[in-house]
């Protein structure tokens, strides 16, 4: 039974058939701004076809179509989903789909219910407020592939004033207006081609008008960085030694996400004292009752299990001063879903380096902004990720990874040193240029360059509050949307019954 309260003069799209052009569309624009960076602006294209799509008939074609058009563009971006879980990446490709399914059904709902301005007030909400959700509160969070990440650094102007979520919220308000907002007066579709070309081109010029000094730069420091994975002491040691041979003059040097099964190994330490050298490297902490450091930051001597592993632990970045000692160590702050990646870190912290105050992020810690706004708000002057990218995985995973490290970069116009076991490892500006770069795949790459810690620390976006203030506003409206539902269901459900009913006596006499 359908309960929809139709809008007077909706243009609906009332079949499957109709509704093609638009996915098509939508996926089409999506991948080719994500694969092609001049194109970014088609970002447009793919929210306007989504938004077009709320005009569908139904709430069934709207949640099922949704979910399509979400495969279509989450499928073919990860398909090393498949390389690492098998047939497990099915589910884990349908429940990402939903996202774009729960949108289009609330924004559906939106317009048949309420009306064409509610759908265009409420679009870019909805839009940033499922994003977040997706991507920063729940448990399988996956930040990934949303529409501020088809941003790159000639778009730094939108990322750094606004955020990845603040972007595409903005871009789904201008296609929401262009669309959607009720034109007066005579040939009312041109004078919507009129806003809508305005749009693209308001949207596609912004980017390139001068965007203001860059933060200017402390002291700088020489890095340098070796891409192995899963390597042997003795080969850490060798590649180290080949480093220095490389570049003498290299001051910190960079190591991946579990360089090592443990600790930092003593022969490490004593060559970081023997050359006078600083070193980030991955390993593990081992977990007893005890905090993992104490008040400055050092990790405290913890028990192993049988056979020196691990049995429950921390995964750590710890820095070895030119004395050979461990002076910081920072845990993973969110661990990868379904893999044994250590347990969530107690709490985040600052090293105090020669050079400045340097954020330390660990490989996925860097896709997900409340992780990174903390440091930011602690006063990082820079950001160094040790990052582990099997090398099985795939050129495309890895992409995506580094495309994080840009977008980071340039939203918080902080300098981001990278280094990840097999690629690829990036040395970024604070105006989101890649500056150094080593490839995948690369084991045994050395990656060299200078990093500049900003004195005045970095900028956080604005959409740190924008984004939780649409999800919030996003539930307040999907539960108005239920109320509204279950009325007109109850509603309708007695008519039925009313018009059921047998006559009554006194009718038939």
């Amino acid at each position: 039974m359908k309960t929809d309260v139709q809008t007077p003069g909706r243009r609906e799209i009332s079949s499957v058939r109709a509704a093609l052009p638009w996915m098509v569309g939508a996926v089409g624009a999506f991948h080719l701004a994500f694969h092609l960076s001049p194109v970014w602006w088609l970002v447009l294209g793919y929210l306007g076809c989504l938004f077009e799509l709320r005009r569908l008939a139904t709430a069934r074609h709207a949640f099922y179509l949704g979910l399509v058009v979400g495969l279509g563009v989450f499928v073919p971006a990860t398909t090393f989903l498949w390389t690492i879980f098998s047939a497990a990446a099915i589910p884990l490709w349908c429940i990402l789909a939903l996202f774009h399914a729960v949108f289009l059904l609330a924004l559906q709902q939106v317009e048949t219910r309420w009306g064409g301005r509610w759908a265009v007030v409420l679009a870019p909400i909805l839009w940033c407020g499922i994003e977040y959700f997706r991507s920063e509160v729940w448990w399988l969070r996956f930040s990934w592939l949303t529409a501020g990440s088809l941003l790159g650094a000639d778009q730094a102007h939108w990322l750094r004033t606004l955020g990845v979520y603040g972007a595409g919220a903005v871009f789904m308000a201008f296609v929401a207006v262009g669309l959607g907002w009720p034109m007066t007066g005579k040939h009312p579709q041109l004078r919507r081609g009129g806003v809508l070309l305005l749009t693209v081109f308001c949207v596609g010029l912004l980017p390139r008008l001068p965007a203001g000094p860059s933060p200017r730069g402390g002291e700088r420091v020489t890095v340098g960085g070796v891409q192995l994975e899963f390597p042997g002491v003795p080969e850490v040691v060798a590649a180290l030694d080949a480093l220095i041979r490389e570049r003498p003059q290299v001051q910190l040097i960079v190591l991946s996400e579990y360089t090592f099964d443990g600790p930092i190994p003593a022969n490490v330490r004593q060559w970081c004292r023997k050359h006078g050298k600083w070193l980030v490297a991955g390993g593990k902490q081992p977990i007893d009752s005890a905090s993992p450091a104490d008040d400055k930051g050092r990790p405290r001597q913890l028990s192993l299990g049988s056979g020196g592993a691990a049995e429950s632990y921390y995964n750590t970045a710890f820095v070895v001063s030119t004395n050979g000692e461990v002076v910081f160590s920072q845990a993973k702050s969110r661990p990868i879903q379904f893999f044994k990646d250590g347990e969530p870190a107690p709490e985040q912290r600052l090293w105090d380096s020669p050079w400045g105050r340097l954020g330390i992020a660990i490989c996925y810690d860097v896709s997900y902004r409340q992780v990174m706004d903390r440091l930011v708000r602690m006063g990082a002057q820079a950001l160094i990720v040790p990052t582990m990218d099997v090398e099985q995985w795939g050129d495309a995973e890895h992409r995506l990874n580094a495309r994080m490290a840009v977008l980071r970069a340039a939203e918080y116009q902080l300098p981001l040193f990278r280094v990840a076991s097999s690629g690829i490892s990036q040395l970024v500006g604070p105006e989101g240029r890649t500056q150094a770069t080593a490839a995948f795949p690369g084991a045994g790459d050395r990656i060299f360059g200078e990093l500049q810690p900003v004195p005045s620390g970095g900028r956080i976006p604005l959409d740190a509050g924008l984004a939780p203030g649409c999800l919030y506003l996003s539930g307040a409206a999907l539960a108005a949307l239920g109320w509204s539902s279950r009325r007109s269901w109850r509603s309708s459900a007695g008519r039925a019954v009313t018009d059921a009913k047998p006559p009554n006596a006194e009718e038939h006499d």
